[in-house]
């Protein structure tokens, strides 16, 4: 598999089910499962959330989920199958989210991560996210998170880059 015969659309119903069993598995796997297919559906549903999937021959290769605020973006889950990772899936769902944000005005991107998951922290550097603390404790009491941030613009209003025509 490449990540050129990867398609990234954004999720519907249906694939409500695999999101949850994909995010009990490889991302809530020994906190309990929280995002199940009730809630993730409720998230493809909700008009402030992004839902994008990587598909490969119609199956989920990876996906995400990730809420929007009027200034911040709180990317909440993404997880991409164990034998499609270091592929490019990853990086694709990423960059689609980055310019979606962009899109949307949003000046910063923020997500939290096991703080003992190295391979994903190392994967969110280098896709420009910076670390900024860690809260012990923030899973379930059991484990401690680190928070990440990319900042895309600075904060504050969207600067207009239209103008009408002044004749």
């Amino acid at each position: 598999m490449t990540a050129h015969a990867i398609t990234i659309r954004l999720a519907d119903p249906r694939d409500a089910q695999a999101i949850a069993l994909m995010s009990r598995d490889l991302v809530e796997s020994g906190l309990g499962w929280k995002y199940d297919a009730a809630r993730v559906l409720r998230a493809i549903r909700d008009p402030d959330t992004l839902a994008p999937v990587a598909c490969e021959r119609g199956r989920i290769a990876g996906f995400s989920l990730m809420e929007f605020g009027d200034e911040r973006a709180h990317l909440v889950l993404l997880a991409v199958r164990p034998a499609q990772r270091r592929t490019g899936v990853g990086r694709r769902l990423v960059d689609w989210l980055v310019e979606s944000a962009r899109t949307a005005g949003i000046a910063s991107l923020h997500l939290e991560l096991r703080s003992g998951n190295e391979a994903a922290r190392a994967f969110y550097r280098a896709m420009g996210f910076d670390e900024t603390i860690v809260v012990p404790g923030y899973y379930r009491g059991r484990e401690s998170a680190l928070r990440m941030i990319r900042v895309l613009r600075a904060a504050g209003p969207v600067p207009y880059t239209w103008r009408p025509r002044t004749t």
